[in-house]
């Protein structure tokens, strides 16, 4: 898994490359450009369309001449950069590479401090004002160069952070920055970038590798980790001849009421599909006909309201309770009787959040390494409202900690938050996939996992993964604009076996 770098960690990792490898910093700088340019020729081919370079003076800046330089060198003739000179200060490799650019035919323009901003006609804009370093906001000049640009409506292209936006940190709700269409950034996603305050200011993002020490960063211990395709392919166990559905275990999903059935259903039915030897749903008795109809590979225990079911806790080498369960006094002794007789993880979802919110007690008595499945909400409502998904993210890791759980924090890249105060950021899924029932899916996928045996910690990797890898192969490849989690559900052996394959 990819390390997730502050851009303190990021400055350190460039020294150590510049230093170890060795390589000049400006050298790295042209490296790094390379690589951008690399990408950015492959998908922006037309070399008639006139593109503008705004520059800093800085590094990033830096960054921004030697782009347009190279695009030069590729025969993109239409480029014009203006430089932000704000102060009097400039870094070395900054000046280096104007010198360069002075060398070329590209006609530069200063921006001085109350100046007159460029009415710029370009298609395309590059945006190297402002680097990684970004710790405060924007005033002054910046300001008003960064709202001119927004407004002139162009598509914009920031070097590896949109000028004004924070690579980690709160982003303040009225934060000044770029607006980019696409960020290119160099080696890592910012972590930033990974958090939904980032949706005003970049529609997406692409990383390029730029070299930098890789066995450097791993040495950082960043708590922030990106989960890709190879480490999941690492996890998963292929199923061998002669086991049997003994082997692969017996989830059980605790789930349901008269009206909510569906929830009970998507869930039990992932699990099913995605390997769990045994499945029995625990729902009301109002819900067996829909369960016998829809899944009858799925065994019941069948509850009613007056009395707790009886259940034999040592046949379930997993249990999952919570979708659509309803947060009745019922509800409540369910959950209690849980937490008092099965002394493995718990996955806990949807009610059951709630039921947890209302009754801190039982979250204190939750058996180690149980697993909490909240969207944002039913996050705030366990542990008191946040005001940015940063503080929210501190938040998780603290109480991961200090309760001895994991929680599945659920967005575009849902973030798996350890005991060991590890914060694990998912790469798969997509927009077609937000709709009601999906968190019933992830819970039954999970569970699934657990009764393979999977540890706690990669059944919430993997079965993450694996929810939105088939979200993708479902939705991208046929520009699907909805995908319903039923159709994740079938998708799922289908997955599962190209990523074991």
């Amino acid at each position: 898994m990819q390390p997730l770098l502050t851009a303190a960690q990021i400055r350190e990792g460039d020294a150590y490359t510049i230093a170890n490898e060795p390589i000049s910093s400006v050298d790295l700088m042209e490296r790094a450009s390379k690589a951008f340019v690399g990408w950015f020729i492959n998908h922006f081919p037309d070399k008639r369309k006139p593109i503008s370079f705004y520059c800093g003076t800085g590094n990033n800046g830096g960054d921004g001449l030697a782009i347009a330089r190279l695009l030069h060198q590729h025969d993109y003739k239409k480029l014009h950069v203006y430089i932000a000179h704000f102060s009097d200060k400039a870094t070395d490799d900054f000046n280096i590479n104007l010198d360069r650019l002075k060398q070329t035919d590209i006609p530069v323009t200063e921006i001085n401090k109350g100046g007159d901003l460029p009415d710029d006609h370009s298609h395309i804009i590059i945006d190297a004002l402002l680097g990684s370093g970004l710790n405060k906001p924007l005033h002054s000049d910046y300001e008003r160069l960064v709202k001119h640009i927004n407004q002139l409506k162009k598509t914009v292209v920031a070097v590896d952070v949109p000028t004004g936006f924070f690579s980690e940190g709160e982003v303040l709700p009225d934060a000044i920055a770029i607006k980019a269409d696409l960020v290119i950034t160099f080696q890592q996603a910012k972590i930033n970038f990974l958090l939904p305050e980032s949706a005003p200011y970049l529609d997406c993002w692409e990383a390029v590798n730029i070299g930098i020490s890789e066995k450097f960063a791993r040495s950082l211990n960043s708590p922030y980790q990106f989960i890709d395709e190879k480490d999941i392919r690492q996890v998963l166990k292929p199923r061998h001849r002669f086991s049997n559905k003994g082997t692969y275990g017996h989830a059980l999903i605790i789930a349901g009421q008269a009206k909510t059935m569906g929830a009970a259903l998507l869930s039990a039915s992932a699990a099913a599909h995605a390997g769990a030897g045994l499945t029995t749903a625990c729902v009301p008795e109002s819900g067996l006909t829909a369960l016998n109809s829809y899944q009858p590979e799925i065994m019941a225990i069948v509850r009613n309201e007056d009395s707790l079911p009886e259940i034999e806790w040592d046949r379930f080498s997993s249990v999952a309770i919570g979708p659509g369960l309803g947060k009745g006094e019922d509800s409540v002794a369910l959950l209690s009787a849980v937490i008092k007789n099965y002394k493995k993880p718990i996955i806990a979802d949807a009610d059951t959040l709630n039921i947890l919110a209302e009754h801190p007690d039982l979250l204190a008595q939750l058996p180690e390494w149980s697993i909490l499945t909240p969207h944002m909400k039913e996050f705030d409502r366990l542990f008191g409202e946040h005001k940015s998904w940063w503080h929210r993210l501190q938040t998780g890791l603290k109480q991961a900690q200090k309760l001895n759980i994991y929680i599945v924090l659920k967005n575009d890249y849902t973030i798996t938050l350890s005991p060991e105060g590890k914060a694990y950021f998912n790469s798969t899924g997509n927009p077609a996939m937000a709709s009601g029932g999906m968190g019933d899916v992830l819970t039954g996928i999970i569970a699934a996992l657990l009764a393979q045996k999977y540890s706690p910690l990669q059944a919430c990797l993997a079965g993450i993964y694996i929810h939105g890898k088939a979200g993708d192969e479902l939705a991208l490849p046929n520009r699907l604009n909805v995908v319903l989690p039923g159709k994740i559900v079938t998708q799922l052996a289908v997955t599962m076996a190209k990523l074991m394959a």
